[in-house]
């Protein structure tokens, strides 16, 4: 079982792993002051951000397209003037209940469940499963982390040479933390999904915004399905079928000829979810590469991060209506 130790003082979890950043404002406030507060920087406004279901994309405490995006869906659901910028009003809305930072103990399980990667279609389909190549990997994609902040929250850690009982600084984005701004149970009535804006959201029958995740789409325009669908199935931890009809780009595609069966896991080409709809071909889904979630574009289905698929598979059911505007 993963263990998670809250840290009482943002200052003396500096202090204790000697981290410092003059650009990029992580240790510039300490935790050590009354919560609710609002949020100090880049860094913690993607963090409260993400405990209210809306999404940045993987956390890196730099304000960038995804972060501003974030924040106006903050800001219009709020009935906050939807600048996209952070001044005091958006700050004091954006409150924290608890600490931003957090820690979480490799365990032996952890390590023992690392395997590589193959780089070929054919060696992933040997695998038994598409697990986390790297300690690192493992880690920012459950703390919902680029794996850049890891580092630079653990500038000592040697990621390659990782052993069980290590502790590791994350950002604190748990479900734990999310749950008081988080409607338990609560369905979507609805998923809009912008191709303009890159983004999907999901909101309830009266309207309120459950949910705000960047979106990768169909490169070519002539598979960006416009109009209303439906969810048709939903799959957690998925088998995926590799069709060299649809890499017609790949040299090791055009080679096989022939389907193949992917194993399920979170480098899996869908990741941990999948969401059918109702037109053949087309869903909403995870993806090995988080990072890349929002600016690079799908053969034709809806790219969400694994732990925003994650989220998003709690709010929909079968028939829940999906509307995507160009």
């Amino acid at each position: 079982m993963r263990k998670s130790q809250k840290i009482g003082m943002r200052g003396a979890m500096c202090r204790l792993f000697g981290i410092w950043f003059l650009g990029f404002g992580i240790c510039g406030a300490a935790d050590d002051g009354e919560f609710p507060r609002p949020p100090e920087d880049v860094l913690e406004v993607q963090i409260a951000l993400a405990r209210r279901n809306i999404s940045s994309g993987p956390i890196d405490g730099k304000f960038g397209a995804q972060t501003r995006a974030a924040l106006i869906a903050f800001q219009e659901e709020q009935s906050l003037d939807a600048t996209g910028r952070l001044n005091e009003e958006t700050r004091a809305a954006l409150a924290l209940a608890a600490p931003s930072l957090t820690t979480r103990i490799v365990t032996a399980g952890d390590i023992a469940s690392l395997r590589p990667v193959p780089p070929t279609w054919l060696g992933k389909s040997q695998q038994p499963s598409l697990d986390y190549a790297t300690a690192l990997e493992m880690a920012a994609e459950q703390a919902r982390a680029h794996p850049a902040l890891l580092r630079q929250l653990n500038p000592n850690m040697v990621w390659e040479k990782i052993e069980p009982g290590t502790i590791i600084v994350i950002p604190d984005a748990s479900p734990a933390t999310r749950a008081a701004t988080i409607h338990a149970g609560e369905k979507a009535a609805r998923i809009i999904i912008s191709l303009a804006e890159h983004t999907l959201q999901a909101r309830a029958d009266d309207g309120r915004l459950l949910a705000h995740f960047p979106v990768s789409i169909a490169r070519k325009i002539e598979k960006r399905p416009v109009g209303t669908l439906r969810v048709k199935t939903i799959a957690p931890n998925p088998n995926y079928t590799f069709d060299p009809e649809i890499f017609t780009e790949s040299e090791e595609a055009r080679e096989l000829g022939r389907k193949l069966i992917i194993p399920p896991g979170p480098n899996n080409p869908v990741g941990l979810v999948w969401i059918g709809l109702d037109k053949s071909g087309y869903g909403i889904h995870g993806t090995p590469e988080p990072e890349k979630v929002g600016r690079t574009e799908s053969h034709g289905c809806f790219r969400l991060a694994n732990w925003d698929a994650l989220a998003l598979v709690e709010l929909v059911e079968i028939d829940t209506e999906v509307i995507v505007l160009p």
